[in-house]
């Protein structure tokens, strides 16, 4: 894994710049607040948009946890993207859309990250609720591992958020196999 190479931060946004340079894709760093906090909240801010971040999804910071935090975020350049869970309630989904900007990124079931051979019954519906009351283009991810679920989730959706299982391909079989899973993964979006 990542960790385990000793990938830091800067490591990250310099790979991210070599990216960039050469592609218009937009590019979302998913991560957790410590280490952006380890490297400098407002340093972290102006490096990523320098390399060409997009947006910012930080998965252990909810709406209210660090106004300051959030406050610093916001006012950046940068797309604050935010969580919402099957078990968030619904009186809170509005605070959360209007504290986030970019898209709404839904988590399809509750628990840990990583493949799961079948999708909730319940996601579509539980999506166009969610569309119903934002203003925000609505992701979703976790669990999504094939083709097929993609395209499930993608006719539901605005978008679709696959980490886990092309992590776990190209640790695996490597680069190129995991290229193949995108190709057959925007084959079934399409």
């Amino acid at each position: 894994s990542s960790l385990q190479n000793g990938t830091k931060v800067e490591d990250v946004l310099a790979e991210l710049s070599i990216f960039r340079a050469e592609r218009t894709t937009p590019v979302v760093l998913f991560t957790y607040l410590n280490p952006v906090l380890r490297y400098g909240l407002e340093d972290f801010l102006s490096d990523a948009t320098e390399c060409g971040a997009s947006g910012l999804l930080l998965t252990d910071l909810p709406v209210g946890a660090d106004c300051e935090v959030e406050r610093t975020i916001a006012e950046s350049p940068l797309d604050f993207i935010r969580l919402v869970a099957p078990t968030t309630r619904a009186e809170r989904v509005p605070e959360i859309a209007e504290n986030s900007s970019g898209f709404l990124y839904y988590i399809s079931r509750a628990g840990v990250t990583g493949a799961r051979s079948q999708l909730r019954e319940s996601l579509g519906d539980e999506v166009a609720e969610l569309r119903s009351q934002v203003g925000l283009p609505v992701v979703v991810g976790f669990g999504i591992s094939t083709p097929e679920q993609a395209r499930e989730v993608g006719c539901a959706s605005d978008g679709v958020v696959i980490g886990s299982a092309l992590v776990r391909i190209m640790e695996e079989s490597g680069v190129e196999a995991g290229a193949r899973f995108v190709a057959r993964l925007r084959a079934a979006l399409d």
